[in-house]
């Protein structure tokens, strides 16, 4: 299987039709997906009337979240690093065959463990918790297995049916038959699982790649080199950016943690478009680290990705602030006052992945981490420190200082890989984004909450840089072109 555009003499026109191109085909994959999370979110909050309940799947989704990397053995980003570069068949099949083998034998132990738990002592909906642990596993897996085989297809098939799959199985199972969290809990498990197995059965690249009886010793090991030094690094993330769950459920309880819930679906729109970015920058700055011109692709890239976030933010939080009352019950109403303070930290975020890129390239992994056991560190003194002064608001400000002092430090970090510069005219973004906290909160006719929009918008146009404009302006044109024609 052969790709295109991987050569790192490749023109700056062709590296940037592609990563356009391939941003395109990941935003089909994951824009579906949070398009029926974000419409799921009126209808849970409808149907699920109790916040405690959606507050204690929230707290099980977490659970998962921080057990994934385990079952997982973050396989998904070993896979994909190494199938990416990988044209020997035979080469491909080992990878295949051994991230198969180590997935199936931490899935058995998983539920293993399960069942002893089950027999000492009493968790609510143990055995739908785990049966959605071992199908996020699946589909994430074997998603990046698709997209490390270079057939992005697949892995944007899977991502559109188990979103569809999610919402109209929560449809049936919430709304229709009154299933309740458990509704929720079915429509992600069967949904998951069904995407992975149609796609699968329709290519045939992980069954016509495993070899049970070749050897993986070697590749076993490279991947494993690559991906245990992951774990402790998913752990900490974990704790960076989902224990606040728990803490809110510890220290103010489910009820709160409901509403804390659906406001964190609503940003997730905002972390979707980042992971959109991620991987379409994943793939290009692997097969880009070695040009020429390497330093200043790089800091273009990174200097109008933070003026497409400010504007996704900006547009995207007061949209919300217009219309939240149409969107959720009177009940979660609550969550608006934490949209805009969670979208800010999923810029933040969004831009210490951007720096990730480096630990990947050179194939590094394990310095990610100092920064991450930082964060982690940060996170937890934070949260215990502030949440019983700011409630809700101790564990969003945590979750601000804690992704800033992980940019500070991969922005250092990362001179050891490539060297970025920001130019002036980002300072204009960065301005806005914390400009704009006052009229969030402060500004009440919707009028004048569009008025600010607009004037930031405009502000943002003019203050873009050029190259990123002209670029973006040829691109339409070529489209409008193309449909002419």
């Amino acid at each position: 299987m052969m790709r295109q555009d991987t050569s790192v003499n490749s023109t700056p026109h062709s590296r940037n039709r592609k990563f356009i191109r391939d941003l395109g085909v990941y935003a089909i994959g994951n824009i579906g997906s949070k398009l029926i999370t974000f419409l799921m979110v009126p209808l849970y909050t409808y149907f699920i009337h109790d916040t405690s309940q959606f507050g204690y799947y929230d707290v099980c989704f977490a659970l998962c979240l921080l057990l994934l990397p385990f079952v997982t053995l973050q396989l998904r980003d070993g896979a994909f690093r190494y199938l990416l570069e990988c044209d020997e068949t035979s080469q491909r099949q080992r990878i295949v065959t051994f991230v198969t083998r180590a997935l199936t034998t931490t899935m058995t132990i998983a539920i293993v463990i399960a069942l002893i738990v089950s027999c000492f002592t009493h968790v609510a909906l143990l055995g739908y918790v785990v049966a959605l642990l071992i199908a996020m596993s699946l589909q994430e897996v074997y998603s990046q297995v698709f997209r490390g085989l270079g057939n992005n297809r697949a892995f944007v098939t899977v991502g559109i049916i188990s979103a569809f799959g999610i919402g109209i199985l929560s449809v049936v199972l919430v709304a229709w038959l009154g299933l309740g969290i458990k509704g929720v809990f079915l429509a992600n498990i069967i949904a998951r699982l069904v995407a992975v197995a149609a796609v699968e059965a329709r290519v045939r690249l992980i069954t016509g790649n495993i070899k049970w009886h070749i050897n993986t010793r070697q590749v076993g090991h490279d991947i494993m080199h690559y991906c245990l030094p992951l774990l402790p690094g998913a752990l900490c993330w974990w704790m960076t950016g989902s224990s606040d769950r728990l803490f809110i459920e510890h220290y103010l309880g489910l009820d709160v943690n409901g509403t804390y819930a659906v406001a964190t679906r609503f940003t997730g729109i905002i972390q979707t478009l980042a992971i959109i970015f991620y991987q379409a920058w994943q793939e290009t700055a692997i097969l880009q680290y070695h040009s020429a011109d390497r330093d200043r692709f790089f800091s273009n890239m990174l200097n109008g990705y933070i003026f497409v976030l400010a504007a996704i933010l900006v547009g995207y939080a007061f949209a919300l602030k217009l219309c939240y009352g149409w969107l959720v019950a009177d009940n979660y109403a609550v969550s608006l006052n934490y949209i805009y303070p969670l979208g800010i930290s999923a810029v933040i975020f969004a831009v210490a992945a951007f720096f990730d890129m480096g630990y990947q390239c050179a194939k590094e992994t394990a310095r990610t981490l100092p920064a991450i056991v930082l964060a982690a560190v940060v996170n937890i003194a934070l949260n215990f420190m502030l949440i019983k002064w700011l409630g809700v608001y101790g564990v969003i400000t945590t979750l601000l200082v804690t992704y800033i002092v992980l940019v500070v430090y991969r922005w250092h970090d990362m001179k050891r890989y490539f060297k970025l510069t920001l130019q002036w005219r980002t300072l204009v973004p960065v301005s806005i984004i914390v400009v704009s906290t006052l009229p969030f909160y402060l500004l009440r006719p919707w009028w004048l909450n569009v008025l600010w929009v607009v004037g930031a918008m405009m502000l943002l146009l003019w203050s873009c840089p050029d190259k990123f404009k002209r670029e973006i302006g040829e691109k339409l044109l070529h489209k409008r072109a193309s449909h002419i024609k």
